[in-house]
């Protein structure tokens, strides 16, 4: 993770009591760490928010890394208790939460699966699949 994030980070984290590694881990695989990114599908910044969920959570600009980087945090801490997994709140994020919800899993979607099998990943918890607290770090 770049050496300018490093702080921002990790008090967005500590704000909404999530894991920064796994925070950081969905950045790397969002954007590479880009703040002015962009998808062809219209997600924008260093999270990578589709401009309904940035307006949904307060976001003004998601290219302002600092401000994505609580965003994210709270989106995730959402969907941490929303569907109590680790996994399908990684789903959630990429697929939406009705996609998750509808199945009450991974959508079989090739790229949610990819995605979610790339973060779990990078954050050294490829194999997690009870849902339960996870023991993270973040790998290169």
């Amino acid at each position: 993770m770049p050496a300018q994030y490093v702080a921002s980070l990790r008090r967005a984290a500590a704000g909404r009591s999530v894991s920064a590694a796994l925070l950081a881990a969905q950045l790397r695989e969002e954007s590479g760490f880009n703040p002015p990114a962009r998808s062809p599908s219209g997600a924008l910044g260093i999270a990578q928010f589709m401009p309904g969920t940035a307006r949904a959570y307060g976001l003004r600009d998601p290219f302002d890394a600092d401000a994505a980087f609580d965003v994210q945090a709270h989106l995730m801490r959402d969907l941490l208790r929303q569907f109590g997994a680790v996994r399908l709140a990684l789903a959630a994020y990429n697929a939406g939460a009705n996609a998750v919800r509808t199945c009450m899993c991974v959508p079989a979607n090739g790229q949610t699966q990819a995605y979610v099998a790339r973060v779990l990943g990078l954050i050294g918890a490829a194999t997690d699949v009870s849902g339960g607290s996870l023991p993270v770090r973040l790998v290169k």
